[in-house]
Protein backbone atom coordinates (compact mmCIF):
# COMPACT_ATOMS: atom_id res chain seq x y z
CA UNK A 1 0.00 0.00 0.00
CA UNK A 2 2.81 2.26 0.01
CA UNK A 3 2.85 2.68 4.23
CA UNK A 4 5.97 0.99 4.49
CA UNK A 5 8.66 2.19 1.66
CA UNK A 6 10.75 -0.39 -0.84
CA UNK A 7 14.12 -0.51 -0.31
CA UNK A 8 14.28 -1.26 -4.32
CA UNK A 9 11.62 -1.27 -7.23
CA UNK A 10 12.54 -2.41 -10.64
CA UNK A 11 10.82 -0.08 -13.52
CA UNK A 12 10.54 -0.37 -17.61
CA UNK A 13 10.50 -4.40 -16.82
CA UNK A 14 9.16 -6.79 -19.51
CA UNK A 15 7.94 -9.40 -17.22
CA UNK A 16 7.68 -12.86 -17.90
CA UNK A 17 4.52 -14.55 -16.31
CA UNK A 18 4.99 -18.03 -15.17
CA UNK A 19 1.29 -17.93 -14.32
CA UNK A 20 0.03 -16.84 -16.91
CA UNK A 21 2.45 -17.60 -19.32
CA UNK A 22 2.16 -14.14 -21.02
CA UNK A 23 5.08 -11.29 -21.42
CA UNK A 24 3.84 -8.48 -19.56
CA UNK A 25 5.29 -4.71 -20.20
CA UNK A 26 6.51 -2.16 -18.57
CA UNK A 27 5.90 -3.38 -15.32
CA UNK A 28 7.36 -2.09 -11.71
CA UNK A 29 8.57 -4.51 -9.10
CA UNK A 30 8.61 -3.22 -5.44
CA UNK A 31 10.37 -5.12 -3.04
CA UNK A 32 10.96 -4.72 0.74
CA UNK A 33 13.56 -6.96 2.54
CA UNK A 34 13.87 -10.27 0.69
CA UNK A 35 10.35 -10.10 -0.67
CA UNK A 36 8.52 -8.75 -3.54
CA UNK A 37 5.91 -5.97 -2.15
CA UNK A 38 3.89 -4.79 -5.56
CA UNK A 39 4.02 -6.15 -8.96
CA UNK A 40 2.24 -3.58 -11.50
CA UNK A 41 2.36 -0.72 -13.50
CA UNK A 42 3.37 1.84 -11.57
CA UNK A 43 5.38 1.56 -7.78
CA UNK A 44 5.41 5.02 -7.30
CA UNK A 45 3.56 4.99 -3.99
CA UNK A 46 6.42 2.84 -2.96
CA UNK A 47 9.14 4.99 -3.79
CA UNK A 48 10.86 6.62 -0.60
CA UNK A 49 14.00 9.16 -0.07
CA UNK A 50 15.94 5.45 0.42
CA UNK A 51 14.61 3.77 -2.47
CA UNK A 52 17.01 1.93 -5.16
CA UNK A 53 15.75 2.52 -8.42
CA UNK A 54 16.57 0.26 -11.24
CA UNK A 55 15.17 1.05 -14.81
CA UNK A 56 15.59 -2.45 -16.39
CA UNK A 57 14.84 -1.11 -20.23
CA UNK A 58 12.09 -3.55 -21.10
CA UNK A 59 14.68 -6.03 -20.53
CA UNK A 60 13.36 -9.40 -19.19
CA UNK A 61 12.59 -10.13 -15.72
CA UNK A 62 11.58 -13.74 -14.36
CA UNK A 63 11.96 -15.86 -11.34
CA UNK A 64 15.37 -17.16 -10.27
CA UNK A 65 15.93 -21.23 -12.00
CA UNK A 66 16.49 -24.27 -9.83
CA UNK A 67 18.07 -27.45 -9.83
CA UNK A 68 15.40 -29.98 -8.46
CA UNK A 69 18.16 -32.93 -8.34
CA UNK A 70 21.69 -33.05 -7.93
CA UNK A 71 24.64 -34.01 -6.14
CA UNK A 72 26.93 -31.06 -4.55
CA UNK A 73 28.86 -33.11 -2.64
CA UNK A 74 30.97 -33.45 -5.54
CA UNK A 75 34.76 -31.46 -7.02
CA UNK A 76 33.84 -28.55 -5.12
CA UNK A 77 33.09 -27.06 -1.97
CA UNK A 78 29.30 -25.43 -2.18
CA UNK A 79 30.05 -21.83 -1.80
CA UNK A 80 32.48 -22.50 -5.07
CA UNK A 81 29.67 -24.20 -6.94
CA UNK A 82 27.20 -21.32 -6.13
CA UNK A 83 29.14 -18.55 -7.66
CA UNK A 84 28.96 -20.55 -10.76
CA UNK A 85 25.39 -21.75 -10.32
CA UNK A 86 24.48 -18.20 -9.87
CA UNK A 87 25.69 -16.62 -12.86
CA UNK A 88 23.65 -19.06 -14.64
CA UNK A 89 20.85 -17.55 -12.81
CA UNK A 90 20.36 -20.52 -10.45
CA UNK A 91 19.43 -19.28 -7.17
CA UNK A 92 18.20 -22.57 -5.43
CA UNK A 93 19.73 -26.15 -5.28
CA UNK A 94 18.11 -29.27 -3.88
CA UNK A 95 20.89 -31.25 -2.95
CA UNK A 96 20.98 -34.85 -2.21
CA UNK A 97 24.57 -35.19 -0.51
CA UNK A 98 24.04 -39.26 -0.68
CA UNK A 99 28.20 -39.83 -0.47
CA UNK A 100 29.62 -37.05 1.91
CA UNK A 101 26.81 -39.22 4.28
CA UNK A 102 28.01 -42.84 2.92
CA UNK A 103 31.62 -41.26 4.02
CA UNK A 104 31.10 -39.86 7.15
CA UNK A 105 27.69 -40.60 8.71
CA UNK A 106 25.12 -38.25 10.41
CA UNK A 107 28.40 -36.03 11.66
CA UNK A 108 29.39 -35.73 8.41
CA UNK A 109 26.04 -35.23 7.29
CA UNK A 110 25.94 -32.40 9.96
CA UNK A 111 28.90 -30.40 8.49
CA UNK A 112 27.85 -30.56 5.20
CA UNK A 113 24.76 -28.96 6.04
CA UNK A 114 27.09 -25.88 7.39
CA UNK A 115 28.95 -25.90 4.45
CA UNK A 116 25.67 -25.23 2.41
CA UNK A 117 24.68 -22.16 4.77
CA UNK A 118 24.59 -18.61 5.00
CA UNK A 119 25.44 -18.09 1.25
CA UNK A 120 24.12 -15.63 -1.66
CA UNK A 121 22.00 -18.73 -2.80
CA UNK A 122 19.19 -21.11 -1.51
CA UNK A 123 20.55 -24.97 -1.03
CA UNK A 124 18.18 -27.20 0.52
CA UNK A 125 18.83 -30.82 1.25
CA UNK A 126 17.34 -34.44 1.27
CA UNK A 127 18.23 -37.45 3.71
CA UNK A 128 19.94 -39.65 1.23
CA UNK A 129 17.41 -42.40 0.07
CA UNK A 130 19.64 -45.08 -1.27
CA UNK A 131 21.72 -46.02 1.03
CA UNK A 132 23.06 -49.00 1.86
CA UNK A 133 22.72 -49.76 -2.03
CA UNK A 134 22.73 -53.40 -1.27
CA UNK A 135 23.21 -54.89 2.14
CA UNK A 136 24.80 -57.78 1.18
CA UNK A 137 27.71 -56.03 0.08
CA UNK A 138 27.55 -51.97 0.44
CA UNK A 139 30.61 -50.67 2.90
CA UNK A 140 28.71 -47.54 2.82
CA UNK A 141 28.05 -45.42 6.35
CA UNK A 142 24.36 -44.26 6.59
CA UNK A 143 21.58 -42.96 8.58
CA UNK A 144 19.74 -45.06 11.45
CA UNK A 145 15.77 -44.17 10.94
CA UNK A 146 15.95 -42.11 14.26
CA UNK A 147 18.77 -39.68 12.82
CA UNK A 148 16.70 -39.38 9.37
CA UNK A 149 13.81 -38.17 11.82
CA UNK A 150 16.45 -35.82 13.76
CA UNK A 151 17.62 -34.65 10.31
CA UNK A 152 14.03 -33.61 8.56
CA UNK A 153 13.89 -30.98 11.46
CA UNK A 154 16.40 -29.18 10.15
CA UNK A 155 14.75 -26.08 8.30
CA UNK A 156 17.06 -26.49 4.93
CA UNK A 157 16.09 -30.61 4.95
CA UNK A 158 12.83 -30.92 2.94
CA UNK A 159 12.92 -35.12 3.12
CA UNK A 160 14.11 -37.75 1.29
CA UNK A 161 16.56 -37.92 -1.46
CA UNK A 162 16.40 -40.80 -4.23
CA UNK A 163 15.17 -44.05 -3.48
CA UNK A 164 16.91 -45.75 -6.05
CA UNK A 165 16.96 -49.59 -5.48
CA UNK A 166 13.25 -49.60 -6.37
CA UNK A 167 13.10 -52.80 -5.45
CA UNK A 168 13.83 -52.47 -2.08
CA UNK A 169 10.38 -51.05 -2.46
CA UNK A 170 8.05 -53.45 -4.04
CA UNK A 171 9.69 -56.39 -1.53
CA UNK A 172 9.56 -54.20 1.08
CA UNK A 173 12.56 -54.01 3.06
CA UNK A 174 11.63 -53.10 6.42
CA UNK A 175 14.21 -50.35 6.61
CA UNK A 176 12.96 -48.50 3.58
CA UNK A 177 9.26 -49.30 4.15
CA UNK A 178 9.92 -47.18 7.82
CA UNK A 179 11.97 -44.81 6.25
CA UNK A 180 8.77 -43.82 3.97
CA UNK A 181 6.59 -44.31 6.66
CA UNK A 182 7.95 -41.44 9.09
CA UNK A 183 8.71 -38.84 6.17
CA UNK A 184 5.19 -39.42 4.72
CA UNK A 185 4.05 -38.82 8.76
CA UNK A 186 5.80 -35.88 8.54
CA UNK A 187 4.72 -34.44 5.52
CA UNK A 188 8.23 -34.71 3.70
CA UNK A 189 9.08 -35.30 0.01
CA UNK A 190 10.51 -38.16 -0.90
CA UNK A 191 12.40 -38.41 -4.28
CA UNK A 192 12.50 -41.42 -6.40
CA UNK A 193 14.67 -43.39 -9.02
CA UNK A 194 13.08 -45.84 -11.10
CA UNK A 195 15.58 -46.53 -13.63
CA UNK A 196 14.05 -50.03 -14.87
CA UNK A 197 10.87 -50.63 -13.43
CA UNK A 198 7.17 -50.22 -15.26
CA UNK A 199 3.99 -51.56 -14.97
CA UNK A 200 2.72 -53.17 -12.01
CA UNK A 201 6.33 -52.59 -10.48
CA UNK A 202 6.59 -48.99 -11.02
CA UNK A 203 2.92 -48.73 -9.71
CA UNK A 204 3.93 -50.17 -6.47
CA UNK A 205 6.60 -47.65 -6.56
CA UNK A 206 4.49 -44.47 -6.68
CA UNK A 207 1.88 -45.78 -4.35
CA UNK A 208 4.15 -46.11 -1.65
CA UNK A 209 4.20 -42.08 -2.05
CA UNK A 210 7.43 -41.42 -4.25
CA UNK A 211 6.06 -39.30 -6.83
CA UNK A 212 9.29 -38.37 -8.82
CA UNK A 213 11.62 -39.41 -10.99
CA UNK A 214 14.93 -38.06 -13.14
CA UNK A 215 15.73 -41.09 -14.62
CA UNK A 216 13.30 -41.88 -17.64
CA UNK A 217 15.70 -41.64 -20.76
CA UNK A 218 12.95 -41.13 -23.57
CA UNK A 219 9.30 -39.98 -24.10
CA UNK A 220 7.96 -43.42 -23.33
CA UNK A 221 9.34 -43.74 -19.93
CA UNK A 222 8.31 -40.05 -19.40
CA UNK A 223 4.69 -40.38 -20.39
CA UNK A 224 4.37 -43.72 -18.54
CA UNK A 225 5.32 -41.96 -15.17
CA UNK A 226 3.46 -39.06 -15.90
CA UNK A 227 -0.05 -41.29 -16.35
CA UNK A 228 0.51 -42.65 -12.62
CA UNK A 229 0.62 -38.80 -11.29
CA UNK A 230 4.45 -38.56 -10.96
CA UNK A 231 6.73 -35.61 -11.60
CA UNK A 232 9.39 -35.69 -14.11
CA UNK A 233 13.21 -34.26 -13.62
CA UNK A 234 14.59 -34.59 -17.02
CA UNK A 235 17.67 -35.05 -16.89
CA UNK A 236 20.79 -32.80 -18.69
CA UNK A 237 23.74 -33.16 -16.53
CA UNK A 238 27.65 -34.62 -17.10
CA UNK A 239 26.57 -38.48 -16.62
CA UNK A 240 23.72 -38.13 -19.19
CA UNK A 241 22.17 -35.84 -21.37
CA UNK A 242 18.29 -36.50 -22.29
CA UNK A 243 16.97 -33.55 -23.38
CA UNK A 244 16.53 -34.18 -27.30
CA UNK A 245 15.17 -37.83 -26.55
CA UNK A 246 12.21 -36.07 -24.50
CA UNK A 247 11.07 -33.07 -25.40
CA UNK A 248 10.49 -33.03 -29.17
CA UNK A 249 8.11 -35.74 -28.43
CA UNK A 250 6.56 -34.00 -25.44
CA UNK A 251 5.93 -31.19 -27.72
CA UNK A 252 4.59 -33.33 -30.53
CA UNK A 253 2.68 -35.29 -28.25
CA UNK A 254 0.70 -31.65 -26.52
CA UNK A 255 1.75 -33.56 -23.49
CA UNK A 256 1.05 -31.08 -20.45
CA UNK A 257 4.34 -29.72 -19.13
CA UNK A 258 3.30 -28.47 -15.39
CA UNK A 259 4.79 -31.98 -13.86
CA UNK A 260 7.94 -31.42 -15.75
CA UNK A 261 11.26 -29.99 -14.75
CA UNK A 262 14.96 -29.61 -15.63
CA UNK A 263 17.90 -31.26 -13.45
CA UNK A 264 20.97 -31.40 -14.12
CA UNK A 265 22.09 -34.82 -11.39
CA UNK A 266 25.09 -33.40 -10.88
CA UNK A 267 27.79 -31.53 -13.07
CA UNK A 268 31.14 -31.74 -13.54
CA UNK A 269 33.73 -28.44 -13.75
CA UNK A 270 34.12 -29.33 -17.06
CA UNK A 271 30.60 -29.24 -18.26
CA UNK A 272 29.64 -26.10 -15.89
CA UNK A 273 31.99 -23.97 -17.87
CA UNK A 274 31.65 -25.38 -20.86
CA UNK A 275 27.66 -25.76 -20.84
CA UNK A 276 26.31 -23.51 -17.94
CA UNK A 277 23.58 -25.19 -15.48
CA UNK A 278 20.11 -24.77 -16.18
CA UNK A 279 19.79 -21.82 -17.84
CA UNK A 280 21.30 -24.54 -20.57
CA UNK A 281 18.49 -26.58 -20.34
CA UNK A 282 16.35 -23.64 -21.19
CA UNK A 283 18.09 -22.93 -23.43
CA UNK A 284 18.54 -26.35 -25.06
CA UNK A 285 14.70 -26.34 -24.72
CA UNK A 286 14.16 -23.77 -27.17
CA UNK A 287 16.01 -24.58 -29.70
CA UNK A 288 13.77 -28.05 -29.52
CA UNK A 289 10.70 -25.87 -30.24
CA UNK A 290 9.55 -25.17 -26.60
CA UNK A 291 7.49 -22.16 -25.84
CA UNK A 292 10.08 -20.32 -23.49
CA UNK A 293 8.10 -18.93 -20.99
CA UNK A 294 7.04 -22.84 -20.61
CA UNK A 295 11.22 -23.61 -20.35
CA UNK A 296 11.28 -20.68 -18.01
CA UNK A 297 8.66 -22.50 -15.97
CA UNK A 298 9.86 -25.62 -16.04
CA UNK A 299 13.48 -24.05 -14.53
CA UNK A 300 11.66 -21.96 -11.63
CA UNK A 301 7.73 -22.53 -10.88
CA UNK A 302 7.35 -26.36 -11.50
CA UNK A 303 10.22 -27.32 -9.21
CA UNK A 304 8.72 -25.23 -6.36
CA UNK A 305 5.11 -26.30 -7.23
CA UNK A 306 6.84 -29.84 -6.64
CA UNK A 307 8.37 -29.23 -3.45
CA UNK A 308 5.24 -27.85 -1.96
CA UNK A 309 7.18 -24.35 -2.04
CA UNK A 310 5.00 -22.37 -4.18
CA UNK A 311 4.26 -19.81 -1.25
CA UNK A 312 7.58 -18.41 -1.30
CA UNK A 313 9.42 -19.05 -4.97
CA UNK A 314 8.78 -20.00 -8.32
CA UNK A 315 7.30 -16.68 -9.54
CA UNK A 316 7.37 -12.59 -9.67
CA UNK A 317 4.55 -11.82 -7.81
CA UNK A 318 3.47 -10.34 -4.28
CA UNK A 319 4.41 -12.03 -1.17
CA UNK A 320 7.60 -14.67 -3.05
CA UNK A 321 11.38 -13.95 -2.26
CA UNK A 322 12.70 -12.09 -4.63
CA UNK A 323 14.93 -14.64 -6.37
CA UNK A 324 14.86 -12.57 -9.59
CA UNK A 325 16.67 -12.72 -13.21
CA UNK A 326 17.01 -10.24 -15.58
CA UNK A 327 18.04 -11.02 -19.06
CA UNK A 328 18.15 -9.57 -22.90
CA UNK A 329 16.43 -11.59 -24.58
CA UNK A 330 14.23 -14.82 -24.47
CA UNK A 331 16.56 -16.96 -26.60
CA UNK A 332 19.98 -16.91 -25.34
CA UNK A 333 18.41 -16.05 -21.93
CA UNK A 334 21.79 -15.67 -20.42
CA UNK A 335 21.42 -13.49 -17.16
CA UNK A 336 22.92 -10.12 -16.89
CA UNK A 337 21.56 -9.18 -13.24
CA UNK A 338 20.53 -11.80 -10.79
CA UNK A 339 18.80 -11.05 -7.38
CA UNK A 340 18.82 -12.93 -4.10
CA UNK A 341 16.10 -12.03 -2.08
CA UNK A 342 16.24 -8.83 -3.25
CA UNK A 343 20.07 -8.50 -3.01
CA UNK A 344 21.93 -7.97 -6.29
CA UNK A 345 24.50 -10.81 -6.51
CA UNK A 346 25.45 -10.98 -9.96
CA UNK A 347 25.73 -7.86 -12.37
CA UNK A 348 27.35 -8.18 -16.02
CA UNK A 349 28.57 -11.60 -15.73
CA UNK A 350 30.69 -11.13 -12.30
CA UNK A 351 29.95 -12.25 -8.75
CA UNK A 352 29.64 -8.92 -6.66
CA UNK A 353 28.48 -10.23 -3.13
CA UNK A 354 30.55 -11.76 -0.61
CA UNK A 355 30.78 -15.51 -1.05
CA UNK A 356 32.38 -17.03 2.37
CA UNK A 357 34.36 -19.82 2.55
CA UNK A 358 33.38 -21.90 5.46
CA UNK A 359 36.13 -23.26 8.36
CA UNK A 360 35.95 -27.08 7.99
CA UNK A 361 36.72 -29.56 11.26
CA UNK A 362 39.66 -31.41 10.63
CA UNK A 363 38.44 -34.69 11.63
CA UNK A 364 36.55 -34.94 8.26
CA UNK A 365 39.58 -34.15 6.21
CA UNK A 366 41.11 -37.67 7.43
CA UNK A 367 38.99 -39.84 5.92
CA UNK A 368 42.12 -42.17 4.34
CA UNK A 369 41.82 -44.76 6.96
CA UNK A 370 44.65 -47.19 5.27
CA UNK A 371 48.20 -47.45 6.26
CA UNK A 372 51.38 -46.96 3.55
CA UNK A 373 50.87 -50.12 0.77
CA UNK A 374 53.60 -51.93 -1.12
CA UNK A 375 53.60 -53.52 -4.65
CA UNK A 376 52.84 -57.21 -2.47
CA UNK A 377 49.92 -56.13 -1.68
CA UNK A 378 48.75 -55.69 -5.68
CA UNK A 379 49.32 -59.55 -6.12
CA UNK A 380 47.00 -62.09 -6.92
CA UNK A 381 48.91 -65.55 -6.46
CA UNK A 382 48.84 -68.96 -8.45
CA UNK A 383 50.97 -71.52 -8.45
CA UNK A 384 50.08 -72.26 -12.16
CA UNK A 385 52.10 -71.06 -15.04
CA UNK A 386 48.77 -69.52 -16.51
CA UNK A 387 44.85 -69.02 -15.58
CA UNK A 388 41.88 -68.27 -16.83
CA UNK A 389 41.12 -64.85 -15.50
CA UNK A 390 37.64 -63.24 -14.69
CA UNK A 391 37.75 -59.78 -16.16
CA UNK A 392 35.56 -56.95 -15.56
CA UNK A 393 34.99 -55.79 -19.10
CA UNK A 394 34.49 -52.44 -19.87
CA UNK A 395 31.63 -51.75 -22.53
CA UNK A 396 31.46 -47.99 -21.57
CA UNK A 397 33.07 -45.53 -18.72
CA UNK A 398 29.85 -46.89 -16.63
CA UNK A 399 28.55 -49.83 -18.09
CA UNK A 400 30.58 -53.43 -17.54
CA UNK A 401 30.39 -57.54 -18.48
CA UNK A 402 31.78 -60.34 -17.40
CA UNK A 403 35.04 -61.62 -19.64
CA UNK A 404 37.47 -63.37 -19.44
CA UNK A 405 41.08 -64.33 -20.50
CA UNK A 406 44.32 -66.43 -19.92
CA UNK A 407 47.49 -64.63 -17.70
CA UNK A 408 50.09 -65.43 -17.03
CA UNK A 409 52.06 -65.91 -13.82
CA UNK A 410 55.89 -64.66 -12.76
CA UNK A 411 57.11 -66.07 -9.48
CA UNK A 412 53.13 -66.83 -8.47
CA UNK A 413 51.74 -63.83 -9.29
CA UNK A 414 49.16 -63.17 -12.25
CA UNK A 415 50.45 -60.93 -14.65
CA UNK A 416 48.63 -57.92 -16.43
CA UNK A 417 48.42 -58.15 -20.22
CA UNK A 418 48.57 -54.65 -21.71
CA UNK A 419 48.73 -57.10 -25.09
CA UNK A 420 44.84 -58.35 -24.27
CA UNK A 421 44.42 -55.08 -23.13
CA UNK A 422 43.79 -56.72 -19.09
CA UNK A 423 44.56 -54.54 -15.94
CA UNK A 424 44.83 -55.23 -12.33
CA UNK A 425 41.82 -53.20 -10.76
CA UNK A 426 41.63 -53.34 -6.39
CA UNK A 427 39.32 -51.52 -4.18
CA UNK A 428 40.37 -50.96 -0.53
CA UNK A 429 37.96 -49.63 2.63
CA UNK A 430 39.24 -46.68 3.62
CA UNK A 431 36.58 -45.50 5.30
CA UNK A 432 36.29 -48.13 8.46
CA UNK A 433 39.77 -49.18 9.35
CA UNK A 434 39.68 -52.65 8.11
CA UNK A 435 42.15 -53.36 5.93
CA UNK A 436 39.95 -55.20 3.63
CA UNK A 437 40.43 -55.34 -0.21
CA UNK A 438 40.31 -57.11 -3.46
CA UNK A 439 42.34 -57.72 -6.58
CA UNK A 440 40.35 -58.43 -9.72
CA UNK A 441 41.01 -57.92 -13.61
CA UNK A 442 39.91 -54.87 -15.76
CA UNK A 443 39.80 -55.91 -19.30
CA UNK A 444 39.59 -52.82 -22.25
CA UNK A 445 40.86 -49.60 -20.54
CA UNK A 446 43.63 -49.04 -23.34
CA UNK A 447 45.54 -46.11 -21.49
CA UNK A 448 49.48 -46.22 -21.52
CA UNK A 449 49.77 -45.40 -18.10
CA UNK A 450 50.76 -47.27 -14.74
CA UNK A 451 48.04 -46.55 -12.72
CA UNK A 452 44.80 -44.75 -12.02
CA UNK A 453 43.35 -44.63 -8.51
CA UNK A 454 40.95 -43.03 -6.78
CA UNK A 455 38.97 -42.44 -3.37
CA UNK A 456 35.96 -40.90 -4.79
CA UNK A 457 33.39 -43.80 -6.33
CA UNK A 458 29.46 -43.49 -6.38
CA UNK A 459 28.16 -44.41 -2.60
CA UNK A 460 30.84 -46.95 -1.45
CA UNK A 461 33.87 -44.62 -1.41
CA UNK A 462 36.23 -47.47 -1.27
CA UNK A 463 39.76 -46.78 -2.86
CA UNK A 464 39.88 -48.07 -6.76
CA UNK A 465 42.99 -48.55 -8.45
CA UNK A 466 43.67 -49.75 -11.87
CA UNK A 467 47.21 -50.69 -13.27
CA UNK A 468 49.13 -52.01 -15.26
CA UNK A 469 51.97 -53.35 -13.15
CA UNK A 470 51.87 -53.53 -9.64
CA UNK A 471 54.47 -50.98 -8.56
CA UNK A 472 52.86 -47.90 -10.40
CA UNK A 473 49.26 -49.24 -8.35
CA UNK A 474 51.10 -48.83 -4.79
CA UNK A 475 52.71 -45.46 -5.64
CA UNK A 476 49.44 -44.23 -6.81
CA UNK A 477 47.42 -46.08 -3.55
CA UNK A 478 49.92 -44.21 -1.15
CA UNK A 479 50.01 -40.91 -2.98
CA UNK A 480 46.44 -40.68 -2.38
CA UNK A 481 46.61 -41.62 1.13
CA UNK A 482 49.17 -38.86 2.07
CA UNK A 483 46.98 -36.61 0.51
CA UNK A 484 44.15 -38.24 2.23
CA UNK A 485 41.70 -38.24 -1.01
CA UNK A 486 41.34 -37.22 -4.58
CA UNK A 487 42.57 -38.97 -8.41
CA UNK A 488 45.85 -39.44 -9.16
CA UNK A 489 47.56 -40.60 -12.47
CA UNK A 490 51.34 -42.73 -12.47
CA UNK A 491 53.60 -43.89 -15.09
CA UNK A 492 57.01 -45.35 -14.30
CA UNK A 493 56.69 -44.05 -10.71
CA UNK A 494 56.11 -40.50 -11.37
CA UNK A 495 52.74 -38.34 -11.33
CA UNK A 496 51.67 -37.47 -14.42
CA UNK A 497 48.29 -35.90 -12.60
CA UNK A 498 46.72 -35.14 -9.74
CA UNK A 499 42.95 -33.81 -8.34
CA UNK A 500 43.54 -33.46 -4.55
CA UNK A 501 39.74 -33.56 -2.39
CA UNK A 502 40.99 -33.35 0.82
CA UNK A 503 37.70 -33.34 1.97
CA UNK A 504 35.77 -37.03 3.17
CA UNK A 505 37.72 -37.73 -0.30
CA UNK A 506 35.33 -36.74 -2.17
CA UNK A 507 35.75 -32.73 -2.31
CA UNK A 508 38.27 -30.06 -3.15
CA UNK A 509 39.11 -27.21 -0.86
CA UNK A 510 40.58 -25.63 -3.72
CA UNK A 511 38.97 -22.91 -5.55
CA UNK A 512 37.01 -23.94 -8.81
CA UNK A 513 39.65 -23.19 -11.34
CA UNK A 514 42.01 -25.13 -10.02
CA UNK A 515 39.69 -27.38 -9.33
CA UNK A 516 38.77 -27.48 -13.30
CA UNK A 517 42.51 -27.47 -14.28
CA UNK A 518 43.42 -30.01 -12.20
CA UNK A 519 39.79 -32.15 -13.41
CA UNK A 520 40.92 -31.86 -16.97
CA UNK A 521 44.35 -32.96 -16.55
CA UNK A 522 43.52 -35.95 -14.92
CA UNK A 523 41.45 -37.00 -18.12
CA UNK A 524 43.22 -35.66 -20.70
CA UNK A 525 46.53 -37.31 -19.26
CA UNK A 526 44.27 -40.68 -19.58
CA UNK A 527 42.71 -40.11 -22.78
CA UNK A 528 45.94 -38.62 -24.70
CA UNK A 529 47.94 -42.16 -23.49
CA UNK A 530 45.22 -44.02 -25.76
CA UNK A 531 41.84 -44.62 -23.45
CA UNK A 532 39.29 -45.94 -25.58
CA UNK A 533 36.87 -43.94 -23.34
CA UNK A 534 36.67 -40.18 -23.14
CA UNK A 535 35.47 -39.53 -19.78
CA UNK A 536 37.95 -42.09 -17.72
CA UNK A 537 37.32 -40.57 -14.66
CA UNK A 538 33.94 -42.02 -14.31
CA UNK A 539 35.20 -45.65 -14.44
CA UNK A 540 36.49 -45.54 -10.79
CA UNK A 541 33.46 -43.59 -9.98
CA UNK A 542 31.32 -46.16 -11.35
CA UNK A 543 32.82 -49.68 -10.51
CA UNK A 544 31.72 -50.30 -7.32
CA UNK A 545 27.75 -48.91 -8.23
CA UNK A 546 25.65 -51.70 -6.88
CA UNK A 547 22.67 -49.90 -8.78
CA UNK A 548 23.87 -50.88 -12.05
CA UNK A 549 24.50 -53.73 -14.36
CA UNK A 550 26.93 -56.20 -14.34
CA UNK A 551 29.85 -56.51 -12.65
CA UNK A 552 31.33 -54.57 -9.72
CA UNK A 553 34.24 -54.46 -7.01
CA UNK A 554 33.96 -53.76 -3.68
CA UNK A 555 36.73 -54.06 -1.04
CA UNK A 556 34.57 -56.86 -0.14
CA UNK A 557 34.66 -59.01 -3.22
CA UNK A 558 33.73 -59.03 -7.06
CA UNK A 559 30.10 -58.89 -7.37
CA UNK A 560 27.66 -60.29 -10.16
CA UNK A 561 25.01 -57.40 -9.66
CA UNK A 562 21.95 -59.32 -11.19
CA UNK A 563 22.78 -62.68 -9.10
CA UNK A 564 23.56 -60.93 -5.73
CA UNK A 565 26.80 -63.11 -5.85
CA UNK A 566 30.46 -63.08 -5.74
CA UNK A 567 32.92 -63.65 -8.31
CA UNK A 568 36.52 -65.34 -7.90
CA UNK A 569 38.73 -63.21 -9.91
CA UNK A 570 40.44 -66.08 -11.11
CA UNK A 571 38.13 -68.98 -12.70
Amino acid sequence: MGDKKADLVLKNCSLVSVYTKEIIPKIQIAIIDDRIAYVGPDAEHAVGSKTTIIDIEEKYVGPGFADPHLHIDQFVLPSELAKKSLLCGVTSLFSDPIDIVSVSGYKGFQEFLKLGENLPIRIFQVVPGGLPVDRKFSNSKSLSLSQEKLAVKHPHVLGLGEVFSWTKVTLRDPKTMKSLSAMLEGDCIINGHTAGASEKKLNAYVASGILSCHEPINFDQVLERLRLGMWIMIREGSIRRDLKEIIPRVLSHGINLDRLMFCSDGLDPTDLIQYGHIDHCVRESIKLGLNPIDAISMASKNCFDYYNMNKDLGGIAPGKLADILIFDDLKSVKPNKVFVGGKLVVSNGSIITSVKKKAIPPWIKKTIKLKKLSPKDFVIKSKKKSVLANTIFMQTEIITKLGSVELFTENGNVLTSLDQDVWKVASFDRIHGTNKHVIGFLENFGADIGAFASTWCFHENDMIVIGSNDSDMSIAANILIKNQGGLVVVKSGKIIASLPLQLAGIISTESFEKVLTNFQQINSSIVDSGCKFSRPHLIPLFLPFLALPSIRILSGGIVDVKKRSYINPIC
